[in-house]
């Protein structure tokens, strides 16, 4: 057998330089690549304290080696690409490590008691090669998870914009980076729901699944929602195909609405999500039910909208928009849900809806109060297309009794609640005291001679017999108020914020 000139048979020296190249390799296989365990290894091969710091000493793995500052500076900055000495007693070995610009370079240091043989210096020679493939691996990761933060953080802030009707400015921000997302006058939002620990993972899938086509965001107030923004008609067979194959998932979707509409598009595709998590598709489109509002007189309808949000006429239009945006979704949802969906602190929430409240005069803990600024919001969303049509709303207003005791709207509420009769239960009463008392289940049970609980499932029996959602504030809710209104079985709310001569002032009766 031919031998190596410091006597070692080469098979033993190949097969022994084999053993730490493979375990050496092993470490870039892709659920191994970790620096610390790569350090920790060659600590183990050579028989050696190691240390991987950077040039201002800043430890970046293995243990503190106590390294001349002008030596480590020389190595950092490219002067010299390594070195080899011996310290007080201590063999050291020390190599340039590159890193991504802007990175410094950091310095791997190797300290023994012994010298370094062949060996020790061919495994600290790769090992620093491996451990730079790897730092270049994790900071070129942690760029490109710093620049999909950015984008989703960006995606966040055009949805917010959006909510508050601030469309000029949505697609401004949107132009840089999504050219022609927002060149449309209308679309559709969906709502995709899955486990909080998937949502990253759908949120991708449904990128895909659109073709980054669509505004694509994580819902900042539910954990496990994904919203998800497209004015492409195509995109929602995408995403429900998308959903058809996924276990566990829902999806929740809008009607087409303007831009300016979008808080009133996510507040559909919320409630058509409710009703997907009961189908076997998974999946629901916002039903085009017949909504009071329709029945209603429209250009009736329009004057008295026009004339109980007058109070904020005087406002800056930004601010205006800002104030009916934020007490849209507020009644729809609970400040904190709002506050998060808005991008601003719930404090903020309440403030602005305070606002709302004190301009037109009102209070919203009564639910009849809320159900009507509800109508009123609505109407005033379409109300400028309602006018630039070329349509005209009534001189000097209308009554709000008017509006709700005419023959189409009586017909569809006594149908509504006629729903309820058959359950010996008297569901009718007990649903009537509940939104009389603000939807407290102790004060109407007080009021009733029933139990608490016994109230609130009275409440729950109700929601499928009418095929809405009653225990959660929002549209539905509203409208079952709308409907008691108009069959008569609650008194009619006043807003006092109109003027002295409106029909619904507290002068006239």
């Amino acid at each position: 057998m031919a031998g190596r000139d410091d006597g070692t048979p080469r098979q033993e020296a190949d097969g022994g330089r084999a053993g730490w190249a493979e375990e050496l390799l092993d470490h870039l296989r892709p659920t191994a690549r970790d620096v610390p365990r790569v350090v920790a290894w060659l600590a183990g091969a050579v028989h050696a304290a190691v240390s991987l710091q950077d040039g201002t000493g800043r430890l970046l793995a293995g243990t503190r080696v106590p390294l001349d500052e002008d030596l480590v500076a020389h190595l950092t900055t490219g002067r010299i690409a390594s070195a080899a000495l011996e310290d007080r007693g201590r063999h050291l070995r020390l190599v340039r490590v590159e890193r991504s610009h802007p990175a410094p370079a950091a310095v791997l240091a190797v300290a023994r008691e012994t010298p370094f043989d062949r060996r020790a210096f061919d495994i600290v020679t790769h090992t620093a090669q491996v451990v730079e493939l790897l730092l270049a691996g994790h900071e070129s990761a942690a760029a490109g998870l710093r620049l999909r933060r950015a984008t989703s953080d960006l995606r966040l802030a055009i949805l917010q914009l959006l909510m508050v009707e601030d469309t000029v400015s949505a697609r401004r921000v949107a132009a840089g980076l999504w050219p022609g997302l927002l060149d449309t006058e209308t679309a559709c939002v969906y709502v995709v729901e899955s486990s909080p620990g998937d949502r990253d993972r759908l949120a991708e899938e449904c990128l895909s699944a659109t073709g980054e086509r669509a505004l694509v965001v994580r819902c900042p107030a539910m954990d496990g929602h994904v919203i998800v923004l497209t004015p492409r008609d195509t995109a929602g067979q995408d995403l429900r195909t998308l959903v058809g194959r996924l276990p566990g998932v829902f999806l929740g979707g809008s009607a087409r609405q303007s831009l300016a509409r979008t808080a009133t598009a996510y507040a559909q595709a919320v409630s058509a999500l409710a009703v997907a998590r009961f189908r076997p598709q998974k999946a629901a489109v916002y039903a085009e039910r017949t909504h009071p509002e329709r029945l209603m007189d429209p250009a009736a309808l329009h004057g008295w909208t026009a004339q109980v949000l007058r109070p904020l006429d005087t406002l800056p239009h930004h601010t205006r928009a800002e104030l009916l945006a934020t007490t849209r979704l507020g009644l729809e949802f609970t400040a904190v849900a709002t506050a998060k969906v808005l991008g601003v602190s719930r404090n903020t929430v309440r403030a602005r809806m305070d606002r709302v409240e004190t301009l037109l005069r009102t209070d919203f803990t009564d639910l009849a109060v809320r159900a009507t600024v509800h109508l009123a919001l609505n109407a005033q969303a379409g109300l400028d297309q309602y006018l630039a049509d070329g349509a005209a709303v009534r001189p000097g207003g209308a009554h709000l009794a008017d509006l709700l005791t005419g023959p189409a709207l009586r017909t569809w509420a006594d149908d509504l609640l006629g729903r309820l009769e058959p359950d010996a239960r008297n569901l009718r009463r007990t649903l009537r005291a509940w939104i009389a008392v603000g939807g407290n289940a102790e004060r109407a049970a007080r009021s009733l001679g029933f139990h608490a609980q016994t109230v609130r499932e009275h409440v729950r029996s109700a929601e499928p017999v009418l095929e809405r959602r009653l225990l959660a504030a929002g549209s539905d809710l509203y409208e079952v108020v709308l409907a008691h209104l108009a069959a008569g079985d609650l008194e009619q709310p006043r807003l006092h914020g109109t003027k002295p001569d409106h029909p619904d002032s507290p002068v006239h009766g």
